[in-house]
């Protein structure tokens, strides 16, 4: 394969014949699956919630709820994840083909933990609270849009390889 200039590029595959029947036989995928998009659902009521109170002052402890279950499904899917990783690529994170999402992954992990943290040790404003809120609900936005890439490309290339 080349690319515009005429170099030769190397076609990356997401996984080894091997890893994608572990990925398929795996009950962990199923899983992923599912706690994915209902933790983008929970995303959008949050979303909705948080904004609500910013622009309002109105529902302040219904969108920190929210918050908080948000960030329990994050943890939730975060270690269902290392586990499908563990069972697919033989670590629980990190592996090659998902090296990066994993990497800001920890950070979208940081900034839900740092909410809680500011939340129950009380060391910050509600208003800050929701400021961090919403900064992790954007880092969320971009991990997912990483993972949705992923499965897109995983989807073309067992197309390709059909």
């Amino acid at each position: 394969m080349s690319d515009l200039t005429g170099h030769q590029t190397r076609s990356y595959q997401l996984y080894t014949e091997d890893q994608r029947r572990r990925r398929d036989a795996t009950v962990w995928t199923l899983v992923q699956g599912i706690l994915a998009p209902v933790q983008f659902v929970v995303f959008l009521v949050s979303l909705v919630l948080v904004i609500r109170y910013l622009t309002t002052g109105v529902g302040y402890e219904i969108a920190t709820l929210s918050i908080v279950v948000k960030t329990g499904t994050l943890y939730l899917i975060m270690i269902t994840g290392a586990i499908w990783e563990k069972v697919v690529f033989g670590q629980y994170l990190f592996a090659q083909s998902f090296f990066w999402e994993d990497v800001f992954s920890f950070g979208v992990i940081a900034l839900h933990t740092l909410y809680l943290y500011g939340l129950f040790a009380g060391v910050m404003s509600p208003e800050t609270l929701m400021g961090v809120a919403l900064a992790a609900y954007a880092a969320y936005v971009i991990n997912a849009g990483q993972f949705v890439w992923k499965l897109r490309m995983a989807r073309l290339q067992s197309e390709g390889a059909k």
